[in-house]
């Protein structure tokens, strides 16, 4: 392998001057941003700034305007089928778990992971591999168990894991993360967390795109704050995380805290 290549690997994502719209609105407003392989990533802002909208034009279910100077590379590709850009970017999402609703078991869940659909369909053919490869990834979670229970029966915390699972189930370069502590309790925001942590520590990449600053891990060493669609801070976690700085962005007056790696507001 190329030496120069080792020393400077393309980057998980690559994006200069965004402008995406939805109707009339501008959502996401010239986003310049660069994040590494491997990398540690939090996108932090409050509902509405447009973080999920990002989350969605990576994974092309939205499509930034064409304008001179705009470019959105993918691990060096401007172009990708969207079926194998998904199983290089595992994606844990709401509109993903509200998706998979009713009768599909957890492992069927995990299984439809391989068709980027929701749910197995009779079109679907799941061999013996396949097979061993989503019971593999229900296994690393510690959620086995759950492979027969249908979706409707499990908790907000077990379906969480299980949408993990199915997010890992084709080893992806790196694990998006929308908003993942929605719906769950204490415990189930401790238990992700945890699998956060263990996640990124195993060297698979993180981006995580949430409003609930508990929610960054110690592990995730940079942070990008987002408002109104655009990014106003991007850098290292103790010099973005400042309690003017984030009072501003949330419009309250907040004091800021550190314990155990974790940063809280009051």
């Amino acid at each position: 392998m190329n030496s120069n290549c080792l020393r400077n690997p393309l980057p998980l994502l690559n994006l200069k001057k965004i402008r995406v719209m939805r109707g009339e609105t501008i959502v996401l407003d010239q986003i310049d941003l660069r994040i590494n392989l491997h990398e540690h990533v939090a996108v932090l802002g409050p509902n509405g700034c447009g973080k999920s909208t990002l989350i969605k034009t990576i994974t092309r279910e939205c499509y930034p305007l064409v304008q001179d100077g705009s470019s959105m590379e993918i691990l060096g590709q401007n172009n990708w089928n969207v079926f194998e850009l998904r199983s290089l970017m595992g994606i844990v999402s709401n509109d993903l778990m509200a998706s998979c609703t009713g009768e599909a078991s957890g492992l069927d869940v995990v299984l439809s992971g391989f068709f980027s659909s929701t749910r197995i369909f009779p079109n679907h053919t799941i061999d013996p591999e396949l097979k061993e490869l989503a019971e593999r990834a229900l296994s690393g979670l510690g959620v086995s168990h759950l492979a027969g229970r249908p979706v409707e029966a499990m908790s907000s915390g077990e379906a969480k894991r299980v949408l993990i699972a199915r997010a890992l189930v084709h080893t992806p370069k790196a694990l998006l993360f929308d908003e993942p502590s929605n719906s769950l309790d204490i415990r189930a925001q401790h238990e992700l967390r945890e699998t956060m942590r263990n996640l990124a520590n195993s060297g698979i990449g993180i981006v995580l795109v949430t409003h609930e600053l508990q929610d960054i891990v110690p592990e995730i060493e940079r942070v990008v704050l987002m408002s109104r669609g655009r990014i106003i801070a991007d850098g290292k976690k103790e010099e973005v995380l400042q309690t003017r700085r984030l009072s501003d962005l949330f419009g309250l007056n907040l004091e800021l805290g550190k314990r155990g790696g974790y940063y809280h507001i009051y």
